[in-house]
């Protein structure tokens, strides 16, 4: 049986409507390829807590987390990951990456000029049919 991993992602968009991404870094899992920021979920940690635990711990700032936007189950080779978005706001602090990673804020229409893990793919393309949603 594979091994299955919790993961909440981020949706931040700024007041243009550009959402925030991040490319992961050297020697992780899908390295060089671009997310939405966020992390693996901690044993008793709320999807919530931990999205909000792992943003600051990457980006210094303060973020609100909101409505869960979309989940998707994804099978790799050799685990399966399974990916809650969720929509946030930026509350306080500046937001600047702590681990090194390259940060981007994209227009929805511009998202598919990046790389991203093939469990982004779908969401991407919704994102880009319905920007702001």
């Amino acid at each position: 049986m594979p091994l299955v991993i919790e993961v909440t992602a981020a949706l931040i968009q700024d007041d243009a409507g550009r959402y925030l991404i991040t490319q992961r870094r050297r020697g992780s899992h899908l390295e060089g390829l671009w997310e939405f920021p966020g992390g693996k979920r901690e044993a008793g940690e709320s999807h919530e807590a931990a999205l909000a635990r792992e943003l600051t711990e990457e980006l210094s700032a303060t973020f609100s987390v909101g409505e869960r936007a979309e989940t998707v189950r994804w099978e790799y080779p050799d685990r399966v990951v399974v990916l809650h978005f969720y929509r946030c706001r930026h509350v306080s602090g500046e937001i600047a990456p702590r681990e090194g990673q390259s940060m981007a804020w994209v227009a929805p229409e511009r998202l598919q000029e990046f790389e991203f893990p093939p469990a982004d793919r779908e969401l991407i393309r919704r994102l880009r049919a319905a920007p702001g949603r």
